[in-house]
């Protein structure tokens, strides 16, 4: 199964669901290393789609950015997200099983 994420290298979190995809057998993960290759907002929009999710579902709110984003539009955010990445809530994974933000990492093994 291939898994692709898209990774952090300085966030726990991102790191942590790295090591639960690298070690569950038959896993091929693609990282992909967000804030350098920042994903498209329609990519974004399909990604959340197929999570199940809306985009301020995806949005780290944590960020100052993300705070006059509040009651955005979806196509808004998902702009805003692909212009200025750091504004993607992470990781994001995506799987042939499903899209799942990895908060706890542990969510992920819902799409493995």
């Amino acid at each position: 199964m291939k898994a692709t994420i898209y990774h952090n290298p300085r966030c726990s979190k991102s790191r942590e669901t790295l090591a639960i995809l690298n070690d569950t057998p038959g896993v091929d993960v693609e990282i992909v290393e967000y804030l350098k290759t920042p994903p498209s907002a329609e990519k974004l929009g399909e990604l959340y789609a197929k999570g199940g999710m809306s985009p301020a579902d995806g949005l780290r709110k944590t960020e100052d950015g993300a705070k006059a984003l509040k009651g955005a539009s979806d196509a808004a955010i998902l702009d805003a997200m692909a212009s200025d990445p750091i504004l993607i809530e992470r990781p994001l994974v995506e799987t042939e099983k499903g899209v799942r933000i990895g908060r706890p990492p542990e969510k992920v093994r819902e799409i493995l």
